[in-house]
């Protein structure tokens, strides 16, 4: 094939040519000519189609089948002759030279075949792309499988992967552009995310929130004192940079500064763990809203998902894979209100044991490393009190979050950046909503006092797995020490979520 490009670039024939006026997408095509009768052709009408032919079918010499493919749905293109502009030399020589998987320009009338095949009749048809690789095939299918590419997932429903044309994953994933071409359903859960954030922005915004854009790259990392950044070097400066854990840092300062509603969506980096759960690089939508505590942002999350997921899909039920292999499929409710639970009270419930209410003691340390123990809940060390009770809500609460749940109320310990409880010792004004057993977001009641913001944040740098932070605690004191309002911030979409934006998991 590469001899056959260089022989027409020696020719003068560019192979690769830099325009072609397309006047309808495929499905436009479809729509507008769909209602024609079986044999009726629109012989003066002129259309121009442009696509990917995914299946070539000659007949004859003079008589070839396509078909064309573009934005997920395909169009028969009937090669004849008796339509074309070539000679039947000229058009023979050029059909035998275009191959499945070639990207084509085709310009024509539509119609009908006697069979009642909706087509286009070219009276042009120019390779605009080669394919000069060959493509990979699917493995073995399945025992009755149907390969039918329009049966078209929508969101809401369960994955299909024993319907994918190209179902080897390592193929999938590092060559993506491979599983969009093959996979309609990967195409459609791409179009699904956009479709997220779009509504997320429009939600936002109605409510006076104000889009904004802060560093990525700063001297400081920003977010908890525990998180891990990406270092890299400015070269003019010669300086180091840390690629930013989070954005609260610059949207509190906003706030200070009078811009009461403020939100960005964007991307955070954490240099931890990398597994189904974790990934290195991840979009966030977080906010900031003044004058509101984490009460409000409860039912503001309720608000946005259900109506979200109402509109995505048509109902406030969803359908996800089920990891039982007796259960197909398991169906998820986010029909408003959610449930909430409270983390010490429900802890209580389930052990039936009373935690101790002071649980930087060493007695309630002790008698939570004999909770993990009887109940046989692992901890890697050190075994501090705050790592004992994250890992049993992990085991006992956690796990019954099946529709969408707040777990509220953390004890600061666990959470020490969010502003305390207001009527319970120990605790703090700060959820975080579980769908289907995995965080979605989290939000809290921003703590607002510089002295003790400090006095917490000094305490989380003296943690051995802490990453510094001197420079943001330095930042967000003096922010603060300005005055921020009573405030209340949300984030969707974590690095504790899937490698493939599960920020909309519930969804698709």
């Amino acid at each position: 094939m590469v001899k056959f490009l260089d022989a027409q670039k020696a020719a003068g024939i560019n192979p690769y040519p830099h325009k072609f006026n397309v006047t309808m997408t495929i499905s436009e095509f479809i729509g507008t000519y769909g209602g024609l009768d079986n044999g009726e052709c629109l012989e003066d009408v002129l259309v121009s189609l442009a696509g990917r032919i995914m299946s070539k079918r000659p007949s004859s010499s003079k008589l070839l089948f396509y078909d064309l493919y573009g934005g997920g749905v395909k169009v028969q293109v009937v090669a004849d002759t008796r339509s074309s502009e070539l000679e039947a030399a000229e058009f023979s020589t050029l059909h035998s030279s275009v191959k499945c998987f070639d990207i084509v320009g085709v310009i024509g009338f539509p119609g009908k075949t006697k069979r009642g095949m909706l087509s286009i009749f070219p009276k042009s048809f120019v390779v605009l792309s080669h394919c000069l690789r060959v493509m990979p095939t699917r493995d073995q299918p399945s025992e009755n499988v149907n390969l039918n590419k329009s049966q078209v997932w929508v969101p809401g429903n369960t994955r299909n992967p024993d319907l994918y044309l190209l179902n080897d994953e390592e193929t999938r994933y590092s060559m993506r552009f491979l599983d969009l071409m093959w996979n309609d359903e990967a195409r459609e859960v791409f179009k699904t995310r956009s479709k997220v954030i779009t509504y997320m922005r429009k939600f936002l915004d109605n409510l006076n929130f104000l889009e904004v854009e802060t560093p990525i790259m700063n001297m400081s990392r920003g977010g908890e004192a525990s998180a891990r950044s990406f270092v890299t070097h400015h070269n003019e400066l010669n300086m180091k940079l840390c690629m930013r854990t989070a954005p609260d840092l610059y949207l509190k300062q906003l706030v200070v500064g009078g811009l009461d509603r403020v939100y960005e969506i964007g991307k955070q980096f954490s240099n931890k763990a990398i597994d189904q759960r974790h990934n290195p690089e991840f979009t966030t939508c977080k906010f900031y809203m003044a004058y509101s505590d984490y009460n409000d942002l409860m039912c503001l999350t309720e608000k946005m998902l259900s109506e979200m997921v109402k509109v995505l899909t048509g109902s406030f039920i969803i359908k996800c894979h089920s990891n039982d292999p007796d259960q197909e499929f398991i169906e998820i409710d986010f029909t408003p209100p959610f449930r909430r639970i409270n983390v010490i009270d429900e802890l209580e419930k389930f052990t039936q044991l009373s935690i101790p209410q002071d649980l930087a003691s060493e007695e309630a340390n002790k008698f939570l490393m004999d909770v993990c123990s009887k109940y046989d809940v692992k901890c890697q060390p050190p075994l501090t009190s705050a790592r004992l009770l994250d890992k049993l809500v992990v085991h006992f609460l956690e796990e019954t979050c099946l529709n969408p749940t707040f777990i509220m109320d953390y004890p600061e310990m666990i959470h020490p950046l969010a502003k305390c409880h207001r009527s319970k010792s120990g605790l703090t004004e700060y959820f975080k909503l579980f769908v289907n057993k995995n965080v979605l977001c989290n939000g809290c009641t921003e703590a607002n006092d510089p002295m003790v913001q400090h006095r917490r944040f000094t305490d989380q740098l003296k943690d051995p797995q802490s990453d510094g932070g001197v420079a943001v605690l330095d930042e967000t004191c003096t922010a603060l020490e300005f005055g921020l309002p009573p405030s209340a911030s949300w984030e969707l979409g974590s690095c504790a979520l899937s490698c493939h934006e599960a920020s909309v998991r519930a969804i698709y």
